[in-house]
């Protein structure tokens, strides 16, 4: 009895599986592509589009958070007057001493604020002087042993200054931190504008610093390659611009097409002042793969889109799964149900008791 009733409720189900199947394609194959959503307009008249075999050179390049940038300063020499200090380097040359014992030489300023000249002249406090009033205290003390002395003597190496090389993030405030010498904003400028700023900042501490800079990784200009998921969510790979990528370039950067994507891919490219239209630029990719084409092989620029449509027949498949799902479910659990009830009506005293001559 139990049986004909799961028989009978299972006709009117399949049917409605069926009309459920039919209402879902239709939705699927009627939904409106992307690229005809939105406010688009064509390539400029007149402006042609870059492509594989005519690049154009980006614009010049500004600096933005998260870029990362080697600094290197060449130059590192305190402002003066610079008052000597212990660990400092110093390089001292004297004119009229003994060929035997000359005094040209680095020599470092001990923690006691002195400079050992040697065994036979011994040592001489310098801690706290300028660099003349060192020559001065250095020319006086070996008047005593040499005869006229001609002291010199230079800043090699300050222990109280920090150098500055290396790599150097901007952060989210547009700044590079420089240590003790502070923080300088360099956001939205050149590398030439950006080199000014630092050696200004610098040069409220050094003398005449001199900079080196340069862009170690271009984190802020960036393009986009979404894949269509065909039902399974889109993915999304954000890749860094370096000037010179084309369309065949950057869906190498995610290991080609998928057995979810179809070849119909465009670029979505934002236009120039934020008019908020963008430019729609269809790419042909039997003609570049299979035929060597380049006219649709085009450059990518920062801020690009390029999309890759889903497969309609994965999708559709996807779609339909998704609706007969559930009712699967349902009959798989009706099914069994009627198999337990079944079993139990012929074997009232369970499994076991069938070798025991019940």
């Amino acid at each position: 009895m139990l049986a004909g009733r799961l028989q009978r409720f299972a006709l009117p189900t399949l049917w409605i599986v069926a009309l459920a199947a039919a209402t879902g394609c239709r939705a699927i194959v009627d939904r409106p592509e992307p690229r005809l959503v939105g406010p688009q307009t064509p390539p400029p008249i007149g402006e042609p589009v870059p492509t594989e075999k005519d690049k154009s050179t980006l614009p010049i390049y500004t600096i933005e958070p998260p870029d990362i940038l080697l600094i290197d300063v060449l130059k590192v020499v305190p402002k003066p007057p610079y008052r000597i200090k212990a660990t400092d380097v110093l390089s001292i040359e004297v004119e009229g001493t003994s060929d035997f014992a000359p005094i040209r030489d680095r020599f470092i300023v001990d923690s006691g604020g002195q400079v050992d000249l040697g065994p036979r002249y011994h040592k001489v406090h310098v801690a706290g002087l300028t660099i003349d009033e060192a020559v001065e205290a250095i020319r006086k003390f070996l008047l005593d042993i040499v005869r006229q002395p001609e002291v010199s003597v230079t800043l090699f190496q300050s222990a109280g200054l920090q150098p500055i090389s290396g790599e150097h993030l901007v952060s989210p405030d547009g700044t590079v931190n420089l240590g003790t010498y502070g923080l300088v904003n360099v956001a939205g400028m050149t590398l030439d504008e950006a080199k000014l700023a630092v050696e200004e900042q610098l040069s409220k501490f050094l003398d005449r610093p001199q900079a080196s800079l340069s862009v170690f990784s271009y984190n802020s200009k960036v393009y986009y390659v979404i894949t269509e998921g065909a039902g399974s969510g889109d993915q999304v790979a954000r890749l860094p611009i370096t000037g010179n990528e084309t369309v065949l370039d950057a869906i190498a950067q995610i290991n080609g097409l998928s057995r979810l994507s179809s070849k119909h891919i465009w670029i979505a490219r934002p236009t120039p002042g934020g008019s908020g239209c963008d430019a729609i630029l269809p790419v042909s990719w039997t003609e570049i793969t299979k035929g060597a084409a380049t006219a649709t092989n085009y450059q990518v620029l920062p801020g690009d889109r390029i999309f890759i449509a889903e497969n309609k027949l994965i999708a559709f498949d996807a779609g339909l799964n998704h609706i007969i799902a559930p009712f699967e479910r349902i009959m798989g659990f009706t099914l069994l149900s009627t198999q337990a009830v079944q079993t139990i009506n012929r074997f009232p005293l369970g499994i076991s008791g069938i070798g025991s001559g019940f």
